[in-house]
């Protein structure tokens, strides 16, 4: 009897476990288009761009980068692992064009949030992940410190991006003048500055800091301190698909959660043994919250275990290239990012 009394009990036991699993998986597997074209693909299909340090391919082929590691965190919260996500290299021309049509799951290539995206394009923005502004690289040479030195200046801008209009506008509100060069590729930009094409080049200060590091004498250049515009870059997706939307900006604020936190991947283990009911919800160990939204309990803590936190992104992409947090801090130290209570 007893041993009846133990199969029936590990019988009960598998079965709950089972109907678990398929009301988690459910959770994903049904809750919108995108999610179900990914997992039928296998696969996340991610645009970006090419700037170092944000993301480019290293010398093996292999993407590496500040929004890259979002990409990976994605592919952790639908797959469990950072390897199921594809990235393609998409010009600012094409990549909302990409979005649209199906081509891209989701943009992490740097897109500015902007009303006219949003509402006329419709597009859906998840949290900004980086807080950026339109700057101006200029020649030493020149001897200017300040954009309104810039007066008669030549200026090359990115074609089809928010950088056109904002040069525009702050030479019209400060009364000054500047010749505009549109430049399709911002790898020309390099080629135009150096050949004196252009006295300067405008475009997020993300993308100067990299295109500084690929002149052949970049001290011989210098990013000016204004910021013409206010630049948030959070990953774009088409709109209508909500379940999508959330799991992009649940991904997100879970690496700024741990950070808040103090959890990273080298201490996410023993937090395992916090006594905090909020910190063993967010890690899985207490899995009722997890279950109730169908995710896997474990998908926060092997993204931070995996990726890191966002401090830790953040350090190991942009911190070599010169990059201060400004904005890019907590909240809690001054800056802009504030995750939303995960509860």
């Amino acid at each position: 009897m007893i041993v009846h009394k133990t199969l029936r009990l590990a019988i009960r036991s598998a079965a709950a476990a089972a109907f678990l699993a398929t009301t988690m998986l459910s959770g994903l597997a049904h809750a919108g288009p995108t999610l179900d074209k990914i997992n039928q693909r296998g696969a996340i299909k991610v645009g970006v761009g090419t700037t170092p340090g944000f993301f480019a391919p290293d010398s093996n082929g292999k993407w590496q980068g500040f929004f890259i590691d979002f990409g990976r965190a994605l592919s952790i919260a639908v797959f469990g692992t950072p390897d199921k996500v594809e990235f393609t290299s998409s010009s600012p021309q094409q990549r909302l064009p990409a979005l649209q049509s199906g081509e891209f799951d989701i943009l992490l290539s740097g897109v500015t949030v902007t009303t006219t995206r949003a509402f006329k394009l419709g597009f859906h923005f998840g949290p900004t992940v980086f807080y950026d502004g339109q700057g101006i690289l200029v020649r030493k040479d020149l001897g200017v410190t300040k954009a309104a030195d810039l007066d008669g200046a030549t200026i090359g801008a990115q074609s089809g991006t928010t950088g056109e209009l904002n040069v525009a506008d702050f030479f019209r509100k400060t009364g000054k003048t500047f010749t505009p060069v549109t430049i399709e590729d911002t790898g020309q930009f390099i080629d135009a500055l150096e050949s004196g094409r252009v006295d300067a080049i405008t475009q997020d200060s993300s993308d100067l800091v990299g295109k500084r590091t690929q002149l052949k004498k970049p001290d011989d250049y210098v990013l000016l301190p204004e910021r013409l515009s206010k630049e948030p870059l959070a990953p774009a997706i088409a709109g209508g698909d909500d379940r999508w939307l959330e799991l992009v900006n649940w991904t997100v604020n879970a690496t700024i959660q741990a950070e808040e936190w103090g959890i990273t991947s080298a201490n996410v283990d023993e937090f395992l043994k916090s006594e905090d009911p909020a910190i063993q919800r967010f890690l899985g160990v207490d899995p009722s919250f997890a279950n109730d939204i169908g995710l896997d309990p474990k998908w926060a803590y092997t993204i931070i275990k995996t990726v890191g936190n966002y401090g830790e992104v953040f350090e190991r992409h942009l911190k070599p290239l010169g990059w201060e947090r400004g904005y890019n801090s907590l909240w809690t130290d001054g800056g802009l990012l504030y995750s939303p209570p995960f509860r």
